[in-house]
């Protein structure tokens, strides 16, 4: 994929997250210690699903990959973010640029079918339990997480071959943290009409047919828990929904309230904070959502403890 377009400039300028120097110190250790609970939290999950054999089934499969793609995903801007709040100059190449974006991308895209492939998981699990070692192998997860990653590469490739036409005249300032689709249009003294319908296109395509998966699966798993007369069975359908549940909530809101807003100066510099939650606190938390909810986990991590001390 080439680097190199017409425009004039060469490299951008990244705003950083904000300018208040009362603010600038804090929120560098808040973000210095969100990253590294991130790579530590993603780094021990994986680990815990690699070496316990109890943890070889498909939902912890489809957890190792999700936790994957947060801790690349945490790679991508989080220490160039960093170092804009101890650097005078944040600068980045048009190349450097649309490398970022195009690992944003892909590593967003493909969140989103881990997730919707997960939800598929559940229902299998819960609503055709005599049917999931058949329906739900090992063959068919691997498809789907190839699936998954083949689709979030194709969206990274449009988008960004999309961006590298565009011409980038006078102004080079981003008024972001990273390089992000809509900060970069603003920018270009090109027609970006076809870049705004590609967004749009792809975008909408991805968020209607995840969150349509998703929707029905959850609603097949509540009709189906609403004829379990055991308590007992609600219980053990919250307990392995739950942590999914609050997961896709928060990646899925977070990312509205960062792309759906108004088009106000003062949105945009809310649309940045939001942007934090989504790209930086809601990888930190997963891993927490799904070790501090699930006893298979703990039990992993006190087994692999205690190979350790032993």
């Amino acid at each position: 994929m080439a680097m190199k377009n017409d425009s004039s400039v060469i490299e951008f300028i990244l705003m950083g997250l904000t300018d208040q120097a009362e603010l600038q110190l804090i929120l560098f250790f808040l973000l210095l210690v969100n990253y590294v609970v991130t790579v530590m939290g993603n780094l021990t999950l994986i680990n815990l699903i690699y070496l316990n054999s109890h943890l070889h089934t498909p939902m912890y499969f489809f957890l190792f990959n999700l936790s994957c793609i947060d801790l690349c995903y945490s790679f991508v801007f989080t220490p160039k973010m960093l170092m804009s709040f101890i650097s005078e100059n944040n600068i980045i190449s048009f190349a450097g640029c649309m490398t970022q974006l195009f690992f944003y991308c892909f590593f967003v895209s493909s969140e989103c079918y881990v997730l919707t492939a997960m939800a598929y998981d559940r229902y299998v699990a819960i609503c055709k339990p005599l049917l999931y070692i058949v329906t739900v192998s090992p063959k068919f997860c691997s498809l789907l997480m190839f699936g998954s990653y083949m689709m979030g590469f194709a969206d990274a490739m449009v988008h960004t071959r999309c961006m590298i036409r565009l011409i980038f005249c006078d102004s080079n300032i981003i008024n972001h943290y990273m390089c992000d689709i809509f900060p970069l249009l603003q920018l270009s003294c090109s027609n970006t009409y076809a870049n705004e319908l590609v967004v749009s296109i792809i975008v909408g395509t991805v968020v209607t047919v995840s969150s349509l998966i998703i929707f029905l699966s959850y609603a097949l798993i509540l009709f189906n828990i609403f004829h379990m007369s055991s308590s007992k069975g609600w219980s053990k359908v919250f307990s392995t929904c739950g942590s999914h549940i609050i997961t896709v909530g928060l990646f899925y809101g977070f990312g509205m309230l960062t792309h759906v807003k108004p088009s106000s100066a003062g949105f945009v510099e809310q649309g940045k904070f939001f942007s934090v939650f989504y790209t930086n606190v809601v990888s930190m938390l997963n891993p927490l959502i799904y070790s501090l909810r699930n006893k298979d986990v703990k039990l992993a991590l006190k087994k692999t403890l205690k190979r350790i001390t032993n």
